[in-house]
């Protein structure tokens, strides 16, 4: 019993050392550690496109797809449009970026751009890791578009 509570006091102690990655949003700026890695523009009620420091490309585009069915959230999905590695992800997780019932644009990007991180998509100066990319698309990619039937 005594180790068992010990392992759990050390565990708890050194994972609270463990520093994660601080995300701002600031000036249409992706900040980790007070460090610009992206730029950011709203395009739209929930989209975005995120740009290369470097050269100023556009490297994704996210957007909140309401399958045109305002108020009814189950067919709801986001996309993430990869321009450059000319990857395209269609996944239901909207959970994933959407919080509570408000579409506050500052926090979806934030969690974005944690979810990207977490996944080791972006690297922590804002390039993308295309060996991460792929699995991301393996996980997520639900193909929506390909297999709904439209008239």
């Amino acid at each position: 019993m005594k180790k068992t509570i010990l392992a759990i006091i050390l565990t708890t102690f050194l994972f609270s050392f463990v520093k994660s990655q601080e995300v701002d949003i600031n000036d249409n700026k992706v900040l980790i550690d007070n460090k610009e890695i992206l730029k950011y523009e709203k395009s739209g009620t929930l989209s975005f496109s995120f740009y290369s420091l470097s050269d100023d490309k556009e490297i994704l585009y996210f957007n909140y797809n309401d399958n045109e069915t305002q108020g009814y959230f189950d067919d709801d999905y986001i996309i993430f449009n990869f321009l450059v590695a000319e990857i395209k992800i269609e996944s239901k997780k909207t959970e994933k970026v959407i919080s509570g019932l408000g579409f506050n644009s500052k926090k979806i990007v934030k969690k974005i751009i944690y979810w990207l991180l977490k996944e080791k998509v972006f690297n922590t100066d804002g390039t993308i890791d295309s060996e991460k990319l792929k699995t991301f698309q393996e996980k997520y990619d639900e193909n929506i578009t390909n297999r709904t039937i439209r008239d």
